[in-house]
């Protein structure tokens, strides 16, 4: 039975996709407008608006789709709380796109005697933004290979699909009036142009595997180089579960805490020594793999192509941040968020004390306040995203653009975390790190 959800057909030309996003701008202009006249609940319009925008996006795939996941991770510091909740359910309620749209990408990608060698299974194992990812077996050796086809033509789009994007969320206030976000957009841009660059995942999707080499809590999949081209990025099929699987959440406490610190640990290993982070942790970029002990459990590491990569300046400046707010050492706390932009000579004082509390309690797991942290049941998560709507009361500026990506990759871990219900006190991984400063 066919796939309700499922696109029989994509809107790839430049002319079309900017058509159908013009159109949803001059419906939201209209519907503002009707709103304000109307004197109509604002909190009522703004949900209508990103279920609309929401709606056209998952049809469109490409990079307006993926836009507006990603905007919807900072989103929590200046977007309507309703609006941001419905941009970050983008990626779970999308729509798949056909076997025969799909199919004939592949076979404009691989000549026939490669194709030839291997089964595809027309089910797609993973549908997302950007493209999908299809189960096939080589048939002379039987290895399982997870090909990640591109959608047709949204590698032509980036630019213009990220331009209408801003302007229909601007047209329909969803962005408030005054925020400054071109470094943001731009940023975004260029994670886009980095996550539709086969060639540079592949690259490095190798070089995680050479640097978790030996380390045996971690898998990262080969690449095949001979079922890959620009479009397609064939790796090893890993078998394993989502943290959230009834199998893993069976599993005792004491083995799921394992996880957990593993888990964190390598995301501590990413920032502070390589510099370098996967910045898409969501939970279908992981499996686990059980072993017939704790000990012998590894995680899987899927899907490269949103690494992020800090200079040397930025991750000194974020551990002064970070080591300041952890030890209550404010003058290395202020140095840290002057060195990162978060605060200049002119800020208020209501505002400087507004931002410190802001900080402090984001990296309250980190205080030494209790023996362990509950990372489900906890109600930081709330409370961090209550308090960042106080700073639509001072003066709106955005945020360094390297900390749009740490952010999402924080995110991801406490959603790890929270999935395996861990429950451990992260300091002792953390005060390695931030013992040189």
């Amino acid at each position: 039975m066919a796939d309700p959800k499922e696109l029989k057909k994509l809107k790839t030309g430049t002319l079309s996709r900017s058509f159908a996003l013009a159109k949803l701008g001059v419906k939201a202009g209209m519907q503002y407008a009707s709103a304000k006249i109307a004197n109509s609940s604002m909190d009522d319009y703004f949900n209508s608006q990103a279920l609309q925008v929401a709606s056209e996006l998952g049809k469109l795939k490409g990079s307006a789709m993926k836009a507006g996941q990603m905007l919807s991770v900072y989103g929590e510091h200046f977007l309507p709380a309703e609006a941001n909740k419905i941009l970050k359910s983008l990626q779970s309620n999308s729509a798949t796109v056909s076997w025969e749209i799909m199919y004939e990408q592949i076979l404009n990608q691989l000549d026939t005697d490669v194709l030839d060698q291997l089964e595809i299974n027309p089910e797609p194992i993973g549908s997302a933004s950007m493209g999908q990812v299809y189960l096939a077996v080589r048939k002379d050796t039987k290895e399982k290979i997870a090909l990640k086809v591109q959608y047709p033509g949204v590698d032509k789009a980036i630019d213009s699909d990220v331009a209408a994007l801003k302007r229909i969320l601007s047209i329909s206030k969803i962005l408030p009036e005054g925020l400054k976000t071109d470094g943001l957009f731009n940023e975004i841009k260029s994670m886009l142009q980095q996550e539709l660059d086969y060639a540079t995942e592949a690259r490095l999707t190798e070089q995680y595997r050479s640097l978790l080499n030996g380390d045996r809590r971690f898998k990262v999949p080969k690449v095949y180089p001979q079922y890959s081209t620009e479009k397609i990025l064939a790796t090893e099929y890993m078998e394993g579960f989502r943290a959230d699987h009834d199998v893993i959440q069976n599993l005792s406490q004491d083995r799921r805490n394992r996880l957990g610190t593993n888990f964190l640990d390598l995301y501590f290993l990413e920032l502070f020594r390589w510099n370098n982070i996967q910045s898409d942790p969501h939970l279908g970029n992981y499996k686990i793999q059980l072993g017939s002990s704790a000990a012998d459990d590894a995680i899987v590491l899927l899907d490269f192509g949103a690494t992020k990569q800090f200079t040397p300046d930025f991750i000194s400046a974020y551990k002064k941040l970070m080591k300041g707010a952890i030890t209550s050492d404010n003058e290395l706390f202020f140095r840290g968020a002057r060195d990162l932009g978060f605060l200049n000579d002119s800020d208020s004082e209501a505002y400087v004390t507004a931002f410190t509390k802001f900080c402090h309690q984001t990296v309250e797991p980190f205080k030494e306040v209790q023996p362990e942290f509950n990372w489900k049941e906890s109600d930081l998560p709330k409370r961090v995203i209550k308090n960042a709507f106080e700073f639509r009361h001072y003066d709106l500026r955005t945020p360094p653009q390297e900390l749009v990506f740490l952010d999402r990759k924080t995110a991801g871990v406490y959603m790890f975390l929270s999935a395996l219900k861990a429950t451990f006190h992260p300091r002792p991984l953390i005060s390695p790190y931030l013992d040189s400063i």
